[in-house]
């Protein structure tokens, strides 16, 4: 019987776990026409900055190595602090870009 419950509990943690991914994965991917997004320059693409209106912006500057994502460095996209609820894509840039420490 405590294999059963044993079973059962590492089922239910199993599942919380993929529950968590799921919802995770499922944030709306943050649109470069969205107001906040438009305010901060921000693009999903490093390469297709503004470099007239941002001239601080380098090449090599990426969301996945910016101290605001949330995502882990190589990630392809992950959540940001400054779009709450939304995800940019690894490779974008904003203006509020910070270097990851």
């Amino acid at each position: 019987m405590s294999t059963n419950r044993r079973v059962f509990m590492m089922t239910v943690a199993a599942v919380g776990t993929g529950l968590s991914a799921a919802r995770a994965m499922a944030q709306a991917k943050l649109d470069e026409k969205d107001p906040q997004a438009v305010s901060l320059g921000y693009v999903a693409d490093t390469a297709k900055a503004d470099g007239k209106k941002y001239p601080q912006h380098q090449a090599s500057q990426m969301c996945h190595g910016c101290a605001l994502f949330q995502g882990k460095a190589g990630d392809a996209a992950g959540p940001c602090s400054l779009f709450g609820g939304k995800v940019v894509a690894g490779k974008g840039w904003c203006s509020a870009w910070a270097k990851k420490a």
